[in-house]
């Protein structure tokens, strides 16, 4: 039997797997329930009640400064002093209410636009099945190491590196056929919501477009993280070596680096924090705005910027795990399996 059918068997009965792919499920399904929920298709009967209320709202403060405005003029004629401290100059005649000041919208209730939501709801994909692909990635590989189960397999199939290739490349199938699985019902689930609770107004194809790179990049990330954490259980051979460095990563970048900047005053101290290029990935750039650096133009501050792309979310992100993927290979080559 091939090697690789029999890890893609071995990954798809593990219980770990199963488990963590049922709450994965039931837990995106709890997001779709909940926006459809909490979404309303706006009728015309609900726009009107809307725009009755705003009138309302605005006849009611037109008749509140009208009384402000006479309780003024009372108190101006008594002689009391510091009126314009409580009614502002002019008694408050040039802060009389505008309609325009009154939007409907305000008082509709939440409609949910697939247009423009969506885009956030595949970040959110993105981020739930990285999560998945990250656990389930280090414990294939760790539970293989920590139980023995790998020098076994070695002894039947002696070939190091094919063995370590063959679990990735299970692993990276299993994961992408999850993501483009989940990824069409996530989205067709939505597309509902939006159909029946809310709106598809201007999906056009150049939308769809969009949305489609924005699925190809989270399918990107959600595959460079399950890489990363099967390359770190194998190199510490065991799971937890996998989540004590996704630990001391988060610990040393979100928090000592940002500390670290902060009271260097680094400029664009923002740029070596992994979490900026993650953000960079999924929002296509990311502007940064040194303020430190303001040149005051009319009174008002001009901070230097620093745009960074997708593409060098790219480069960095990739390389960090083009790194990491090359010593746990060198690693399995050299090491002492016994």
């Amino acid at each position: 039997m091939s090697l690789y059918v029999t890890e893609l068997r071995r990954l798809a009965k593990r219980r770990l797997t199963r488990l963590l792919l049922v709450l994965l499920v039931l837990g995106l399904a709890g997001v779709a329930t909940a926006f459809s929920l909490s979404s309303h298709k706006l009728s015309t009967e609900a726009v009107a009640a809307a725009q009755a209320e705003s009138d309302a709202q605005y006849r009611q403060a037109v008749e509140d400064w009208k009384r402000t405005v006479a309780e003024c003029d009372a108190a101006q004629a008594r002689g009391d002093h510091g009126l314009e401290d409580r009614y502002g100059p002019n008694c408050g005649r040039d802060w009389q209410p505008q309609p325009e000041m009154f939007d409907p919208k305000w008082n509709l209730p939440y409609q949910f636009d697939f247009r423009g939501e969506f885009p956030m709801f595949i970040a959110v994909f993105a981020g739930a099945l990285a999560l998945f692909a990250f656990i389930v990635g280090a414990s294939f590989v760790g539970a293989e190491w920590s139980t023995g189960g790998m020098m076994n397999l070695l002894l039947w199939r002696p070939k190091r590196l094919a063995v370590l290739g063959t679990k990735l490349a299970a692993l990276l199938t299993t994961l992408l056929g999850a993501s483009l699985v989940l990824g069409a019902f996530w989205t067709l689930a939505f597309w509902l919501v939006g159909s029946y609770r809310g709106t598809t107004a201007k999906v056009t194809a150049g939308v769809w477009r969009s949305f489609g790179l924005d699925g190809l990049r989270a399918v990107g990330i959600i595959l460079a993280v399950g890489a990363v954490a099967f390359a770190l259980a194998s190199l510490g051979r065991h799971t937890a070596m996998a989540l004590g460095a996704a630990v001391a990563v988060f610990a040393i970048s979100e928090i000592g680096i940002r500390i670290a900047v902060g009271v260097l005053s680094v400029p664009f101290g923002e740029k070596y924090v992994l979490s900026t290029y993650a953000q960079a990935w999924f929002m296509k750039k990311v502007q940064l705005l040194d303020y430190q650096s303001c040149q005051f133009t009319k009174g008002q501050c001009e901070p230097a910027e620093l745009l960074l792309t997708w593409q060098d979310s790219a480069l960095v992100l990739g390389l960090g795990g083009a790194l990491v993927l090359v010593a746990a290979f060198w690693a399995m080559r050299r090491r002492d399996i016994a």
